[in-house]
């Protein structure tokens, strides 16, 4: 079994999920587990509970700071493109660097998330071993090309 994918500082890359679609965050857990991304996967399934995370309220005040967050736009109770907003115009928040990953291949939606500040948009491949795939990409990328700023 391998390491953990680390920081610098030796801790685990922290990855926040944020996805109403139990058989995407299926996917995405699997893919995790299957393709031995080690870094740790946390899943809240709308809009207010991700910002309640990113802000450590109430259920969440010892949640651990997201080096990375993987978006749905298409959320309840608050859309991913308001929770987007929220991220990047808060000081601390907007360095998480944001990959939206959604069904939508919708060209306004491209570039709103884009307007919006997200650092990459990804459409959701329907094919699961393509989706594993993807998965595996913005894993490498974003964890072993990229450095991330450090956690507030």
């Amino acid at each position: 079994m391998t390491n953990p994918a680390m920081r610098a500082d030796g801790t685990p890359i922290e990855v926040l999920l944020v996805e109403d679609d139990p058989g995407d965050v299926l996917m995405t857990q699997e893919a995790f587990e299957e393709h031995k991304v080690r870094n740790r996967l946390t899943v809240v399934s709308d809009g207010a509970e991700a910002l309640a995370y990113l802000r450590r309220e109430g259920e969440y005040t010892n949640a651990v700071r997201p080096d990375l967050i993987l978006l749905d736009l298409n959320l309840p109770r608050r859309d991913g493109r308001e929770v987007l907003e929220e991220i990047k115009k808060d000081d601390e928040l907007g360095r998480i660097p944001v990959v939206v990953l959604t069904t939508s291949a919708a060209d306004e939606d491209i570039l709103r998330s884009y307007q919006l500040h997200a650092n990459a948009y990804v459409t959701k491949p329907v094919d699961f071993e393509r989706f594993i795939a993807v998965i595996r990409q913005i894993d490498e990328f974003f964890v072993s090309v990229v450095k991330l700023p450090p956690r507030a």
